[in-house]
């Protein structure tokens, strides 16, 4: 008979490749805040592909893994939401990057650095969250899933703020498609870390 400790250790690999996919999540986050921090600096598009490739190899890995393992430390489904929801963070992120590369003559005075970088802080928050899940505390990680609904907040305030531009006047309607089209892509790689963070959160529920 398997004692607990051999039947949860067998599945170090799902936690292994769980931190690698949030890791890589986490690093698109701050290059996209390298980029946005210094808009002028003709930053290439490498990190964020190399980013986006790391996320999708933990990801395949995981894919082959559940296929492959007839014991996990977690249940099945909740490695497979995890991993489909960090799997969304790089894929926001690039594709915010690709657009800001080819629009930013059209972005001038638009600042998205301190939106950029409450994605960055969410993001790390998820990979701390994602460390978490090996110990399964409820109390740390409750703690982490609050910081990481404040970090939320905070963003969602900026964002609006944002908004202010787009109904200022002085934005013709071309200028107005285009920073809504930015600002919706921002928070939906923001909700995306938030949607990484409940997943973590409620496995912690579950097995504690």
């Amino acid at each position: 008979m398997f004692s607990l400790q051999t039947i949860f250790g067998s599945g170090k690999q799902f936690f292994i490749l769980l931190d690698e996919a949030a890791v890589a999540a986490h690093d698109s986050t701050k290059a996209l805040y390298e980029m946005l921090k210094d808009p002028g600096r003709n930053m290439g598009l490498d990190a964020f592909k190399l980013a986006r490739q790391r996320e999708r190899v933990a990801s395949d890995k995981i894919g082959k893994a559940l296929v492959d393992s007839f014991i996990t430390p977690i249940e099945r489904e909740d490695i497979e939401s995890l991993s489909s929801a960090l799997y969304k963070i790089p894929k926001q992120v690039e594709r915010f990057a690709d657009r800001f590369a080819l629009a930013r003559h059209r972005l001038d005075g638009i600042d998205f650095a301190p939106r950029a970088a409450m994605l960055e802080k969410a993001a790390g928050v998820v990979v701390e969250m994602v460390g978490e899940l090996r110990l399964m505390r409820l109390e740390e990680m409750s703690k982490l899933n609050e910081r990481l609904r404040v970090l939320e907040a905070e963003a969602d305030r900026l964002i609006l703020e944002l908004h202010r531009d787009i109904y200022s006047g002085r934005l013709d309607a071309g200028e107005m498609f285009l920073l809504k089209e930015f600002f919706e892509i921002l928070e939906k790689a923001i909700d995306r870390c938030r949607e990484a963070g409940v997943v973590a959160y409620q496995i912690v529920l579950k097995n504690s």
